[in-house]
Protein backbone atom coordinates (compact mmCIF):
# COMPACT_ATOMS: atom_id res chain seq x y z
CA UNK A 1 0.00 0.00 0.00
CA UNK A 2 2.71 2.30 0.84
CA UNK A 3 4.58 1.46 -2.45
CA UNK A 4 1.54 2.18 -4.38
CA UNK A 5 0.86 5.54 -2.70
CA UNK A 6 4.38 6.96 -2.89
CA UNK A 7 4.40 6.26 -6.76
CA UNK A 8 1.23 8.32 -7.05
CA UNK A 9 2.52 11.21 -5.49
CA UNK A 10 5.77 10.69 -7.13
CA UNK A 11 3.61 10.20 -10.60
CA UNK A 12 1.55 13.28 -9.55
CA UNK A 13 4.48 15.60 -8.84
CA UNK A 14 5.43 14.72 -12.24
CA UNK A 15 2.09 15.75 -13.62
CA UNK A 16 1.93 18.68 -11.88
CA UNK A 17 5.68 20.62 -12.57
CA UNK A 18 6.58 18.73 -15.75
CA UNK A 19 8.85 21.83 -17.10
CA UNK A 20 10.49 22.22 -13.91
CA UNK A 21 11.74 18.65 -14.59
CA UNK A 22 12.44 19.49 -17.95
CA UNK A 23 14.91 22.23 -17.67
CA UNK A 24 16.32 20.77 -15.13
CA UNK A 25 17.90 17.45 -17.68
CA UNK A 26 18.00 20.22 -20.72
CA UNK A 27 20.38 22.73 -18.86
CA UNK A 28 22.24 20.03 -16.81
CA UNK A 29 26.14 20.61 -17.39
CA UNK A 30 28.40 17.39 -16.48
CA UNK A 31 32.10 17.06 -16.92
CA UNK A 32 32.46 15.57 -20.80
CA UNK A 33 34.82 12.20 -20.60
CA UNK A 34 37.69 11.10 -22.31
CA UNK A 35 35.82 9.86 -25.20
CA UNK A 36 33.53 12.65 -25.65
CA UNK A 37 36.69 15.61 -25.71
CA UNK A 38 38.53 13.31 -28.16
CA UNK A 39 35.19 13.40 -30.50
CA UNK A 40 34.92 17.41 -30.29
CA UNK A 41 38.71 18.43 -30.15
CA UNK A 42 41.10 17.85 -32.95
CA UNK A 43 44.50 16.70 -33.18
CA UNK A 44 45.55 19.02 -35.22
CA UNK A 45 43.61 22.66 -34.91
CA UNK A 46 42.95 24.96 -37.45
CA UNK A 47 44.69 28.09 -36.19
CA UNK A 48 44.66 31.07 -38.71
CA UNK A 49 46.41 29.25 -41.77
CA UNK A 50 48.02 26.33 -40.08
CA UNK A 51 46.95 23.15 -38.00
CA UNK A 52 48.96 23.15 -34.74
CA UNK A 53 49.15 19.85 -32.73
CA UNK A 54 47.41 19.89 -29.23
CA UNK A 55 48.48 18.38 -26.26
CA UNK A 56 45.08 15.90 -25.81
CA UNK A 57 46.10 14.92 -22.18
CA UNK A 58 45.26 17.94 -21.02
CA UNK A 59 41.52 18.60 -22.70
CA UNK A 60 39.03 19.22 -20.76
CA UNK A 61 35.24 20.49 -20.83
CA UNK A 62 31.73 20.20 -20.07
CA UNK A 63 29.00 18.75 -21.68
CA UNK A 64 24.88 19.10 -21.48
CA UNK A 65 21.90 16.73 -22.25
CA UNK A 66 21.50 17.95 -25.63
CA UNK A 67 25.41 16.94 -26.57
CA UNK A 68 26.55 20.28 -26.62
CA UNK A 69 30.02 20.58 -25.48
CA UNK A 70 32.55 23.39 -24.37
CA UNK A 71 36.26 22.11 -24.38
CA UNK A 72 39.59 23.22 -24.78
CA UNK A 73 42.83 22.02 -25.29
CA UNK A 74 46.61 23.15 -24.43
CA UNK A 75 48.22 23.68 -28.42
CA UNK A 76 51.76 22.80 -28.68
CA UNK A 77 52.56 26.20 -30.79
CA UNK A 78 56.43 25.98 -30.63
CA UNK A 79 57.57 26.34 -34.08
CA UNK A 80 54.59 27.76 -35.66
CA UNK A 81 53.63 31.74 -36.25
CA UNK A 82 51.03 31.51 -32.95
CA UNK A 83 53.85 30.91 -30.46
CA UNK A 84 53.64 33.79 -27.64
CA UNK A 85 50.51 34.22 -29.56
CA UNK A 86 48.10 31.69 -28.18
CA UNK A 87 48.32 28.46 -25.78
CA UNK A 88 44.85 27.16 -25.50
CA UNK A 89 42.12 25.65 -28.52
CA UNK A 90 38.52 26.26 -26.83
CA UNK A 91 35.16 24.92 -29.06
CA UNK A 92 32.16 26.12 -27.98
CA UNK A 93 28.68 25.04 -29.20
CA UNK A 94 26.69 26.53 -26.51
CA UNK A 95 27.17 29.92 -25.47
CA UNK A 96 29.25 30.81 -23.06
CA UNK A 97 30.40 34.49 -21.07
CA UNK A 98 33.95 35.53 -19.54
CA UNK A 99 33.30 38.75 -18.17
CA UNK A 100 32.32 40.89 -21.08
CA UNK A 101 33.67 38.47 -23.60
CA UNK A 102 30.59 36.54 -25.54
CA UNK A 103 31.63 33.83 -27.18
CA UNK A 104 28.51 32.03 -29.49
CA UNK A 105 29.03 28.84 -30.91
CA UNK A 106 32.17 27.94 -32.64
CA UNK A 107 35.80 28.03 -32.29
CA UNK A 108 38.31 30.18 -30.27
CA UNK A 109 41.88 30.28 -29.39
CA UNK A 110 42.97 31.64 -26.14
CA UNK A 111 46.37 33.55 -25.12
CA UNK A 112 47.07 34.92 -21.81
CA UNK A 113 49.61 37.34 -20.69
CA UNK A 114 50.75 37.30 -16.90
CA UNK A 115 49.71 40.61 -14.91
CA UNK A 116 50.32 41.39 -10.84
CA UNK A 117 48.57 38.86 -9.20
CA UNK A 118 45.79 37.64 -12.29
CA UNK A 119 46.37 36.79 -16.56
CA UNK A 120 44.63 38.60 -18.86
CA UNK A 121 42.79 36.54 -21.38
CA UNK A 122 42.27 37.03 -24.52
CA UNK A 123 40.15 35.02 -27.03
CA UNK A 124 40.55 35.04 -30.77
CA UNK A 125 38.47 33.57 -33.50
CA UNK A 126 40.61 30.29 -34.43
CA UNK A 127 39.80 30.78 -38.24
CA UNK A 128 41.08 34.20 -38.54
CA UNK A 129 42.62 35.23 -35.63
CA UNK A 130 40.80 38.08 -34.86
CA UNK A 131 40.54 39.47 -31.27
CA UNK A 132 37.11 38.89 -29.59
CA UNK A 133 37.91 40.31 -26.15
CA UNK A 134 39.57 39.62 -23.15
CA UNK A 135 38.74 39.15 -19.73
CA UNK A 136 40.99 38.73 -16.16
CA UNK A 137 41.61 35.41 -14.39
CA UNK A 138 42.48 35.91 -10.70
CA UNK A 139 44.59 33.93 -8.30
CA UNK A 140 42.76 30.87 -6.91
CA UNK A 141 42.80 31.43 -2.85
CA UNK A 142 41.20 28.01 -2.78
CA UNK A 143 43.66 24.38 -2.55
CA UNK A 144 42.86 23.77 -6.11
CA UNK A 145 46.02 21.72 -7.71
CA UNK A 146 47.80 23.45 -10.64
CA UNK A 147 46.28 22.87 -13.83
CA UNK A 148 47.51 24.12 -17.72
CA UNK A 149 43.57 24.00 -18.64
CA UNK A 150 40.29 22.79 -17.07
CA UNK A 151 36.58 24.21 -17.66
CA UNK A 152 34.63 23.03 -14.26
CA UNK A 153 31.53 21.60 -14.15
CA UNK A 154 28.73 24.42 -12.84
CA UNK A 155 27.83 21.56 -9.83
CA UNK A 156 31.65 22.33 -8.81
CA UNK A 157 33.10 25.47 -9.68
CA UNK A 158 31.59 27.87 -12.53
CA UNK A 159 35.57 28.96 -13.82
CA UNK A 160 38.00 27.73 -17.00
CA UNK A 161 41.14 27.19 -14.54
CA UNK A 162 44.57 28.01 -16.29
CA UNK A 163 47.45 27.36 -13.84
CA UNK A 164 46.25 28.98 -10.31
CA UNK A 165 43.97 30.96 -12.02
CA UNK A 166 40.11 31.17 -12.36
CA UNK A 167 38.43 32.91 -14.86
CA UNK A 168 34.65 32.74 -14.19
CA UNK A 169 31.77 31.87 -16.54
CA UNK A 170 28.12 32.07 -17.27
CA UNK A 171 26.31 30.10 -19.47
CA UNK A 172 24.33 31.11 -22.05
CA UNK A 173 21.02 29.78 -23.60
Amino acid sequence: MRLQTSFALLLALTMAFPSMLAGQSKTAWRTATPAELAAALPARAPVEHERIETEMRTASGIINAQHKIIAGVVLITAGYSADGKYSHYLVVQSPIRFEDVSLPAGSYVIGWTRQDDALSVTFYDASSGAKRGSAMARHLTEGNRVESFRIWAPSEHTYLQIGRFALPYRLGE
